[in-house]
């Protein structure tokens, strides 16, 4: 005869144990972690909060004494070896017109060191110099410091960087270097045309300055390319005249404040 099979509902229930079995297990598992952990002590946390209660009770005693309304607080003795500091004294703002004549006196000290400087350049009439109350400017050609449509500076150039970078060091005078062409046309990799010859050069001069202690944020190099000629381009000897770089050397202190 075939054994009748017992109903689902049956082994259903019969095996409902192992779930409360899986729960006690889980439950008793956690017991132990928590326990563990509270057994546990960070040694280093423990001496911090030690310390600290060691200060806390072990601190002076402090107390204040009440002022009663209309008393004044007592004063610290002061006695004849304590010294009393005197209160800041604010200065007087200085006299614009007096520090303006004295910023033109040093301009013009500046220009008589760069002509004794110079002297043979020119008298030759190579280099001119130009000066104002305001400005004064230094003219140099092309070929005293660099080769013909380059802005790498020769060995020549160094020297006159040199005795510029003398007159102009421990002081505060803003510099603009100026960089001009004649109008002959050039067109290379490096210079597509004179407005980028002219500013390598300024900036070549700039970088001399700089290598000789003459602080960077003084100066500012400006390329004018052929656009501010001095001569006419029709000849030689204008075109000549018109390359060159300027150093112009203001009375003040302000780059941003540089004209002419």
């Amino acid at each position: 005869m075939r054994r009748r099979r017992p109903p689902q509902d049956d082994l259903h229930n019969k095996e409902r144990w192992l779930i409360s079995y899986a729960d006690f297990i889980t439950l008793l598992f956690a017991f132990f972690v928590v326990m563990y952990s509270v057994s546990s002590v960070n040694e280093g946390k423990y001496k911090v909060l030690s310390e600290t209660l060691t200060g806390v009770f072990n601190a002076p005693q402090r107390s204040f004494q009440p002022i009663e309304v209309g008393d004044q607080p007592p004063r610290p003795d002061v006695g004849p070896s304590q010294d009393i500091i005197p209160p800041a004294v604010t200065e007087a703002p200085g006299n614009p017109e007096q520090e303006a004549q004295d910023r033109t006196e040093a301009l013009r000290t500046m220009a008589d060191q760069l002509a004794m400087e110079f002297e043979e350049l020119i008298n030759r009439g190579v280099v001119t110099l130009e000066t104002s109350d305001q400005w004064l400017a230094l003219n140099l050609p092309d070929s005293l410091l660099f080769g013909s449509g380059d802005a790498e500076p020769h060995y020549d150039a160094f020297d006159v960087i040199d005795k510029i970078a003398r007159v102009l060091k421990d002081r505060d005078n803003a510099l603009k270097i100026e960089g001009f062409t004649d109008n002959q046309p050039i067109r290379t990799s490096r210079f597509p045309s004179n407005w980028e010859l002219s500013a390598a050069r300024a900036a070549a001069v700039v970088r001399m300055l700089s290598m000789d202690g003459i602080e960077p944020e003084r100066m500012a190099a400006v390329g004018y390319g052929q656009h501010q000629p001095l001569a006419r381009n029709d000849t030689e000897e204008g075109r000549k005249r018109n390359r060159r770089v300027v150093l112009l050397i203001s009375r003040d202190a302000s780059i941003r404040g540089v004209m002419r």
